[in-house]
């Protein structure tokens, strides 16, 4: 008789999710009650706060129970899960725990909601999902080949961050501090600096369907909040009948959102229409936008607290026109767009890699729960070229 780790993976026997684990319940933690020790305390989404003791007993595996239903985090501590979620502990499961996560992750649990107004996952359905179960160590070897890739993935979500809050250092080192404006550069209200025109989205319903599916790109409010500074992509199209009704922008304009989503921006990379929630903000020298980009980002968190909130949060206009932007000279601002434009390309590479590592995660995710997952995918190397080292000089 074969041992279980030298089954072969059309030996490895097909199972409920049920059958090896427990989904226990989160508990209450108000925010008012959480007093900031070392215990991470967590939500649908991930770490919402700290707190002085756990409620589980080890590593633990959180699944969003409602709001953000199916998300799933692993702990590496022991935690709190709040009430919006699910639990697995080292006690609830005789598999390998990070092996757990990521089958988890890859059983797309997000796609079980039965709730019709608040999206939540029923753990009954969840255990009805079904999955091949690998021997302990097999368990183990794919938990650490997809730790490897995702430690890859970590790196270059890292330095996208660092390159975003790099560009913010070269403005307070060009510019200073933009609120304080300690350099005492001349001032000039937002509307005088360039144009500044809300969208336009003039028929209701909005999405009526004859609006839609032609060959214009719409830009939205959460595809401005979800960029990192320029709108590379889009995911609605008017129709002739939609342009009609709206307007089209430029590439190299900037867009401010004023609705839900309050001051956040985004440069166009290309043609496009937006509705009347989100600014458009254009100026003879594009460095000037590049600028302007940038103060707005040192105001976003003012702008977002002072708006005033009936069905949504919002701002108009008008309040836009009338904030102060201090107007450093256009040689300075033409300096600044020329070493945010050499960020910019550095982010570019980034990118480019990251959604390399992507693609390379997912094969190794589909083919290691496929059993499928040879000796040779175990050396994952970073191959990729250092970062660039940029400062603001």
């Amino acid at each position: 008789m074969k041992s279980e780790g030298r089954m072969t993976k059309d030996e490895w026997p097909e199972v409920s999710l049920g059958e090896v684990c427990e989904f226990k319940y989160g508990k209450s933690l108000p925010e008012e009650k959480r007093a900031g020790g070392e215990i991470a305390v967590y939500g649908s989404n991930g770490i919402v706060g700290r707190h002085t003791e756990p409620i589980t007993e080890g590593p633990t595996i959180v699944v969003g129970r409602k709001g953000s239903f199916g998300e799933v985090h692993l702990s590496p501590a022991p935690c709190w899960p709040i009430d919006t979620t699910y639990f697995i502990d080292g006690s609830a499961t005789k598999t390998d725990l990070r092996w757990l996560a990521y089958r988890l992750k890859g059983l797309g649990l997000t796609r079980l909601n039965k709730a019709a107004a608040v999206p939540g996952l029923n753990r009954e359905d969840a255990y009805r999902q079904k999955l091949k179960l690998p021997p302990l160590a097999e368990q183990r070897r794919i938990a650490e080949v997809l730790d490897r890739a995702e430690a890859l993935r970590a790196k270059r979500r890292a330095a996208l961050v660092q390159l975003d809050s790099l560009a913010q250092s070269i403005f307070l080192d060009l510019f200073g501090d933009p609120v304080i404006n300690l350099k005492s550069w001349s001032r000039k209200l937002f509307s005088e600096v360039g144009t500044l025109d809300r969208g336009a989205s003039k028929h209701r319903p909005r999405n009526a369907p004859e609006l839609l599916g032609g060959p214009y790109p719409l830009v939205q409010t959460g595809e401005v909040a979800n960029c990192d500074g320029y709108i590379r992509e889009y995911h609605s199209t008017y129709s002739e009948v939609g342009l009609r009704q709206s307007k089209m922008w430029p590439a190299g304009t900037l867009c401010i959102t004023i609705a839900a989503n309050i001051a956040k921006t985004g440069i166009l990379t290309f043609d496009a229409c937006f509705p009347d929630s989100i600014v458009g903000f254009r100026a003879e020298e594009f460095a000037t936008v590049q600028f302007v980009r940038s103060w707005l980002s040192f105001l976003q968190k003012a702008l977002e607290d002072a708006a005033p909130e009936s069905a949504q949060k919002n701002i108009n206009l008008a309040l836009l026109r009338n904030l102060v932007v201090p107007v450093p000279p256009i040689e300075l601002q033409r300096e600044f767009a020329r070493r945010v434009t050499a960020v910019e390309k550095v982010k570019t590479a980034q990118r480019a890699s990251l959604r390399e590592l992507d693609a390379l995660f997912a094969s190794l995710q589909h083919r290691a729960f496929r059993g499928e997952l040879s000796k040779a995918a175990m050396p994952l190397e970073d191959s990729s070229e250092p970062m660039t080292s940029l400062t603001c000089s």
